[in-house]
């Protein structure tokens, strides 16, 4: 069996890519596992994944925590959380392999303009509860 963060980063990655205004706004092939090496902002990087188990009465289940960072190519918030308002519109009617989806919410976006880049970032988490 797949685990739980693999199966559920997998839809998340596939929702996201198939985002056409998300392609527009950070190219194509711009969401990544890690930062990517020689490309430049705009990007989404899939920064963290945790989960924990949550069973219910009858089935396992796990609530996942997703951190997104969305870097946008210039020290403007408003460009960094455009990204971000296609990262957590996309967070709906995933469909990972072998799990069912019964939750998925947004719980908060943080922005900084980083000191060492001088780009906006928009830090999205999400929270999923799966069966």
């Amino acid at each position: 069996m797949t685990h739980p963060i693999v199966a559920l980063q997998a839809a998340l990655v596939a929702a996201l890519e198939a985002d056409a205004a998300l392609t527009a706004l950070v190219g194509a092939g711009g969401v990544f596992d890690a930062p990517p090496q020689n490309r430049p902002a705009p990007y989404v990087v899939i920064d963290r994944h945790d989960v924990r188990q949550a069973d219910g009465d009858e089935a396992p289940g796990q609530e996942h925590r997703v951190l997104v960072h969305c870097w946008a190519d210039r020290p403007s918030r408003k460009a960094a959380l455009a990204i971000a308002e296609r990262v957590m519109a996309a967070r709906n009617g995933l469909v990972p392999a072998g799990l069912a989806v019964a939750l998925a919410e947004h719980v908060r976006t943080e922005t900084i303009i980083d000191a060492a880049t001088g780009q906006a970032r928009a830090a999205v988490l999400l929270r999923f509860l799966t069966e």
